[in-house]
């Protein structure tokens, strides 16, 4: 029979009491995991009827009013405003996810704009920051140097079956470089976004640390730090560790998503182009923020009036974000006929040592340890002047900023590009909105609002001479949770790059004409769950046309049938029964009178 919470506390608060000379391990270890997980996975609080509050024995243990999910929320909400910052919102909503799951998903669809700013980016930042301050109660897995043979047995622990796991090493979260296990904010945050986006089921949802320790001398300092107190592991043994945990999930959860999430640009394109192949999984920073600058990117010189294979690019920042954006641009000029030789040409990359040109003093260096930025070497320019790197790329000017260097784009580099181009593309993409290249109310005032304008973090609207611009948003929200749907529905062996561009085209297409005049890029996030299955229908035909997948469908209306079909939903307790309890705590008869009018039953 389940318990109530109050058991689960007791099990956790005691863990001494069992029996002297037990293991505590399997009956206090199985309380704690199936027990407390699934009681709040699957918890209604006052929502619970009269039959639940029998059937889990908890009469006498909630109030008499049984609610709706509606009035739930209402009050949900009511404590939610009462949170004085963004990051008290974010500790109430991790509080209520724990506690009442279903609860906190219909919060989510119910105030979607207002949550994701909370769950995810912009707060998210400063959550990975105090993680170890905020810490409660453990979610999700923490993998450890410590496991070194025996992560296999680990996920053995994992109560059910896994569906999608978003995993992370701490070593570059956002702009805030090296974060150790702190950074299990972030798989925390998208594994949410996976359920509200995207319907997987929670309960089939990991999301995981792996805390190889950290380079953070603030972190190893912190009393109250969580993670492994010890400096990063060498390659050769930080490998090993990779390769046995993602050859573990692979033996114990075969069809199981695996989302790559902020790795240090060194280790992550050398595991993407190792793993891609082995397993269902992909970089999100890589992959997904490729996708989403694409389908931009196709709005933008819609508006600007340029044919996407005559698109000149600068990227300011040459890590795996920049790498993923620039090959998925690349792949898309090859597909309309470009040759891969002049596709490279159409960029100007820029790392934190400046423009990358094949005369770099540093040469030899970039060779070894960063050899992905070599295709992006220029031979026809020896400096990075921005007006004549400016002048050389026109005509079309699209900026794009992943360097994470706040205030990268100054006055002079936005009026130069403004010089050569009507309407030039500006895109600060570094989150959070803190470490942005430049500001929406700095881009839109240099180029006398003419500039087209999208970010990685969200930027309130703009006034500028008289007229409100409304800042775009290139969230990667758009198209992960719909990729990885579709990959996981339809059994897909593997995710590639062609699903990510017929995604991003997916995506482009969904903004209407009415809206493309009026400037917006993306369609509007409060449609996330249909922007997600329209994506993950486009992925599903995608895998099947390329041999990925051996589902068959008649039509696109068939596919989207089946996506829809594959969405979980949090349970609705809209109409619950009305009763009263007598006064001896029995349950009483759950009966309203014809006009709606509940009568006490004696």
């Amino acid at each position: 029979m389940s318990r109530p919470a109050w058991h689960l506390a007791v099990a956790l608060a005691l863990p001494a009491l069992a029996p002297l000379g037990k293991p505590t391990s399997s009956s206090l270890r199985d309380s704690m995991r199936n027990q407390g997980t699934a009681f709040s996975m699957h918890n209604r609080g006052t929502s619970f009827s009269p039959l639940d509050r029998q059937t889990h024995a908890l009469v006498g243990l909630l109030p008499a009013a049984v609610e709706t999910a509606g009035k739930q929320v209402l009050r949900a909400k009511i404590q939610f405003d009462l949170c004085p910052t963004s990051i008290c919102k974010y500790s109430f909503l991790r509080e209520l996810e724990e506690d009442l799951t279903d609860l906190f998903y219909t919060f989510v669809s119910k105030h979607l704009l207002e949550v994701l700013i909370i769950i995810y980016m912009p707060t998210v930042g400063e959550a990975c920051i105090r993680f170890s301050e905020l810490w409660r109660k453990p979610k999700g897995a923490f993998v450890t140097a410590g496991h070194k043979g025996r992560m296999r047995q680990i996920l053995n622990y994992v109560p059910d079956v896994v569906h999608i796991i978003v995993v992370t090493d701490g070593g570059r979260i956002l702009g805030l470089s090296d974060q150790g296990a702190n950074g299990m904010g972030i798989p925390i945050g998208k594994v949410a976004l996976y359920v509200a986006g995207a319907g997987f089921d929670p309960a089939h949802a990991l999301p995981v640390s792996l805390d190889f320790g950290t380079n953070n001398e603030k972190l190893l300092a912190d009393p109250l730090y969580i993670g492994a107190r010890h400096r990063r592991l060498p390659d050769v043994e930080y490998f090993e560790l990779i390769d046995e945990i993602l050859c573990a999930v692979k033996d114990k959860w075969p069809r199981c998503l695996v989302q790559l999430e902020y790795f240090a640009t060194h280790h992550s394109l050398p595991l993407l182009a190792k793993y891609r192949s082995r397993m269902l999984c992909f970089n999100d920073d890589i992959q997904g923020t490729g996708s989403v600058i694409l389908a931009g990117l196709l709005n933008a010189l819609a508006i600007q009036g340029t044919a996407f294979k005559d698109a000149r690019i600068v990227f300011y920042g040459a890590g795996s974000a920049a790498v993923g954006c620039a090959q998925t641009i690349i792949a898309m000029l090859i597909s309309l006929g470009v040759r891969e030789e002049d596709a490279y040409k159409q960029f100007w990359v820029l790392d934190s040592k400046g423009l990358l040109t094949s005369d770099r003093p540093d040469m030899a260096e970039i060779r070894v340890r960063a050899p992905h930025k070599l295709p992006f070497m220029r031979t026809d320019m020896k400096t990075c002047e921005p007006a004549r790197m400016c002048d050389r790329s026109s005509p079309s000017q699209c900026a794009h900023g992943v360097l994470g260097l706040s205030e990268a784009f100054g006055k002079h580099e936005v009026e130069s590009m403004h010089k050569y181009c009507a309407r030039p593309i500006i895109c600060p993409l570094s989150n959070p909105t803190s470490k942005a290249e430049i500001s929406a109310k700095k881009a839109y005032a240099w180029t006398s609002g003419q500039c087209i304008f999208a970010s990685g973090s969200p930027f309130d609207p703009v006034t500028n001479n008289g007229q409100t611009y409304a800042p775009a948003q290139g969230n990667n929200m758009c198209v992960f949770p719909g990729v990885g749907l579709g990959a996981f529905l339809c059994g897909a062996t593997k995710v590639t790059d062609a699903m990510f561009i017929e995604a991003a085209i997916c995506l482009s297409e969904m903004v209407d004409p009415e809206s493309l005049k009026a400037g917006a890029l993306y369609p509007p996030l409060e449609q996330l769950r249909n922007i997600s299955a329209l994506v993950a229908a486009t992925t599903i035909e995608c895998a099947i046309r390329d041999g990925q997948s051996k589902l068959t469908f008649s039509s696109r209306g068939e596919v989207l049938a089946f996506v829809h079909a594959g969405m979980w939903s949090p349970p609705q307790f809209d109409e619950p029964a009305t009763f009263y309890m007598r006064a001896d705590g029995d349950q009483a008869a759950d009966y309203l009178d014809e006009d709606d009018t509940p009568h006490l039953c004696t």
